[in-house]
Parts: C-alpha cells; sequence; structure tokens
C-alpha cells in the first residue's frame, strides 16, 4: 500500500464497523460523526478503514469524505475492505496494471452492493462467496494488526494507535467491539449513540452497569434484532464482557458534544 500506491504511513488507524444494510442517522448524529471523523484524520495523518460499499456505515463515511475531506486527493486515505462477491458488475474490475472503469451506480434489482466512489482506494476479497459478507473480517485483523506494528516516525518506539468506531450495527458488531477491547494492548472504542441497533444497546448498558436490567434488556435484544430468548441470552452475555473492559476502553457519546471529544481524543 505505501510502495504501490504511495501511500503515506498513518499516524493513526480509524476502523469504521457498523451496519451493512441502509440505515437512518438523525441529522446531529450524523453532522457529529462525519465531521468528527473527518477532522480527526485531517489533523492526524489517519486511515480510515470502512467495508467500502455504498450501503450502511460505509456510505456515510463516504459522504463524510465527499462533505468534509480534502480537496488533495492524496490525503483522502479511506480504504474500503469488501468482499468480492457482494459487488455489482465485478468483473468490470479485472485486469492487471489497466485503467477499468467502474460506475457506482446500483442495480434496483439487484442483490449485490456498489462501491463507494467516494473512498480512495479498494481491497477485495474473494473466497469463492457469492453475496456474503463476512469474508473480509480476517484480512481486515490482520491488516490492523500489521499496521499497528509499524513506527509513527522512525525516531519514536511508538506503533501505529488504532480505534475503533461503532454506528448501528448488527449482533455481529458486538463480537466486533469484544474483539478490540480484548486485544493486548486493547483498542479504544467509540460508540455513537442514536445511531441505532447494537451502538445503543451498548450505550444503554453502560449507563445502567449498576442496576438490574437483565429481563427487561434481554426483552430490548430480542426486540432489536428478531432473536429468540436463547439467541438474546448469548448475545447478552456477549455484551456483558464488552462491559467488564470498561471504563478505560468503551466510549459512549451522543449528540454534539461529540464532535469535540472525538477530535481532541483521537488527537492526543
Amino acid at each position: 500500500m505505501l510502495r504501490e500506491w504511495q501511500m503515506e504511513r498513518p499516524k493513526l488507524l480509524l476502523s469504521i464497523h457498523g451496519g451493512s444494510e441502509n440505515f437512518s442517522l438523525s441529522p446531529k448524529v450524523k453532522q457529529t460523526f462525519s465531521k468528527g471523523l473527518i477532522t480527526a484524520a485531517l489533523s492526524t495523518g489517519a486511515w480510515i478503514l470502512s467495508d467500502g460499499i455504498n450501503t450502511g456505515v460505509s456510505k456515510y463515511v463516504g459522504e463524510a469524505v465527499k462533505t468534509f475531506g480534502s480537496h488533495d486527493l492524496r490525503k483522502r486515505n479511506t480504504v474500503g475492505i469488501t468482499p468480492w462477491g457482494v459487488i455489482d458488475n465485478n468483473t468490470d474490475l479485472i485486469g492487471r496494471d489497466a485503467f477499468r472503469p467502474y460506475y457506482p451506480v446500483g442495480n434496483p434489482f439487484s442483490k449485490r452492493s456498489c462501491l463507494s466512489g467516494f473512498h480512495s482506494h479498494f481491497l477485495l476479497v474473494d473466497d469463492g462467496t457469492q453475496g456474503k459478507h463476512g469474508c473480509q473480517h480476517g484480512l481486515r485483523q490482520k491488516l490492523e494488526k500489521q499496521i499497528q506494528l509499524q513506527k509513527i516516525h522512525p525516531r519514536l518506539n511508538q506503533g501505529v494507535p488504532v480505534v475503533c468506531v461503532v454506528v448501528e450495527g448488527g449482533p455481529a458488531i458486538v463480537s466486533t467491539v469484544l474483539d478490540y477491547v480484548s486485544r493486548a494492548p486493547p483498542v479504544p472504542v467509540f460508540v455513537f449513540e442514536g445511531s441505532g441497533r447494537a451502538a445503543d444497546l451498548l450505550a444503554f448498558l453502560h449507563k445502567q452497569l449498576e442496576t438490574d436490567i437483565e429481563e427487561d434488556f434481554l426483552a430490548r435484544i430480542g426486540d432489536v434484532f428478531a432473536l429468540d430468548m436463547a439467541e438474546a441470552t448469548n448475545l447478552y452475555a456477549l455484551l456483558l464482557q464488552c462491559m467488564e473492559c470498561l471504563p478505560a476502553q468503551l466510549n459512549i457519546h451522543s449528540s454534539m458534544k461529540t464532535y469535540s471529544i472525538y477530535a481532541s481524543v483521537l488527537n492526543s
């Protein structure tokens, strides 16, 4: 990536996770996420990682780059790590040392996704499956850990810090968060309260740690994800494991106050 694409070595890695299907954000949450993300990335020389598709949280990442990103395309280090099998018209991208035009206009009758035109680079992960998300996660984990080993400056013995950012998300996001906060050293996780589903469940449980809410919270999990009691119980156990890593690694943010916290913490 540094040699072939001539990307600048990152000083921070912002890994964005959330729902892959389209969802709505309130204007306040969208503004806070978008402006905070790009301000933090530009001021620190960060790379942004997402799934790179033009739906769900990756679409919001692309819109943030479009609205607040640098006009210097070399500073738009926004990398999509995308399953090959979910990309619409993916055969248009096949080639070696060749310019391949790709038009990110979705077919309304297709179940596949378009790439986000506002990401600067893509790693396309092919495990032979068609129309399935998830095969990119292993490569993304390995890439993030490899980037962490890089020095932010030749004279400093400090690796590249990683920050996970959670916006909305399905049940699998809880396992993703647990993986980050369980690493050695743990990875800080920013959760955007008010964005929906997994993010809101994490935020709610974080506020209610001192109270007995298990019965009501299990019902809430079941309603949010349409899970039966056994599935909801398993997910609740994972959520509790995430909470055990508090307060140092899980950060809950809501409304406009997020922007200043988000930018200042990432800058530090």
